[in-house]
């Protein structure tokens, strides 16, 4: 059994954070197995079109399938990666034991010096990231506040060979969407989105992309245009990033969030889980308390 953290991880403690994301899929079966087997999040709710998926009782992904689903092209719109974010660096060992022993393919894994990652994409092509975060006290801040981040080599074996032995049983307790990374069709008008109205903070910039969170994160949303340079609104039907939720713990920050939006007339929802609205590609988006 699985021992729960004593505190929530640091992402988790700013005044938003991402809560949980939403993908279409075409084979719920295959896309629902792998994110059980494979990732290692268990089953909560299941019904004919779709499922939530979390941990420790914790829903952090909703699948769902439709009859006019399109394979979505990896060029519009939408989802580059879901980062599944371990409580510490024994628990991403143990993942990518099992993820090799499993004979998984993995796409890349990396030091960004601020975490440690490894990327891999389910049978849908939905990109994914397991990581494990370093302490905050170890990350460099740069004198204009942002972080500094790179994009290193990451010992594979090293971190393979330091797995304890023994069965795996799944993502541990604490697990969380640490952060979502989206494609998107113009970054500037990106951070003018998530800085200007969401009221999130641009804490590194690569070339082609931005990396945006609150409470001195490393990036609670990325956006990039890798692959998506130029994408317009993206169409409902499509697989792929739905939607995602990003929950705010100071009542504050989403008080002005929702000003902006207000101020600036675009268009929101109130649902029972929050403020629904989308961003300038129509990837659908959630403000909760």
């Amino acid at each position: 059994m699985n021992d729960t953290p004593a505190v929530l991880p640091f992402a988790l403690t700013r005044p938003a954070h991402v809560n949980q994301a939403h993908l279409v899929v075409t084979d719920l079966d295959r896309v629902l197995a792998f994110y059980n087997d494979i990732i290692g999040l268990k089953v909560l709710e299941k019904t004919a079109s779709g499922a939530i998926l979390g941990v420790g009782g914790v829903p952090l992904l909703t699948l769902t399938t439709r009859s006019d689903a399109v394979r979505a092209p990896r060029t519009v719109a939408g989802l580059f990666h879901t980062a599944f974010l371990v409580p510490d660096r024994a628990a991403l060992a143990a993942w990518l034991a099992h993820a090799a022993h499993a004979g998984v393919h993995l796409d890349g894994a990396s030091d960004h010096l601020v975490s440690e990652a490894i990327y891999l994409s389910d049978p849908e092509g939905n990109g994914i990231e397991v990581y494990r975060d370093r302490r905050p006290d170890e990350w460099t801040m740069e004198a204009d506040g942002m972080v500094k981040m790179a994009t290193e080599r990451l010992d594979l074996q090293a971190l393979y060979d330091s797995a304890a032995k023994g069965s795996w049983a799944g993502m541990p307790d604490g697990t969380a969407i640490g952060h979502i990374h989206l494609q998107v069709g113009n970054v500037p008008e990106a951070e003018t989105f998530y800085r200007d109205v969401l009221g999130l903070k641009v804490m590194a910039r690569y070339p082609g992309a931005s990396f945006f969170a609150t409470g001195g994160y490393h990036h609670h949303i990325a956006a990039n245009i890798w692959n998506s340079r130029g994408a317009g609104h993206r169409s409902e039907n499509l697989t792929g990033l739905s939607d995602y939720s990003l929950r705010f713990t100071e009542p504050a920050a989403l008080e002005q969030a929702l000003a902006s939006l207000d101020r600036l007339e675009i268009a929101t929802a109130r649902t029972a889980d929050g403020i629904s609205l989308q961003d300038p590609w129509g990837i659908g988006l959630t403000l909760s308390a």
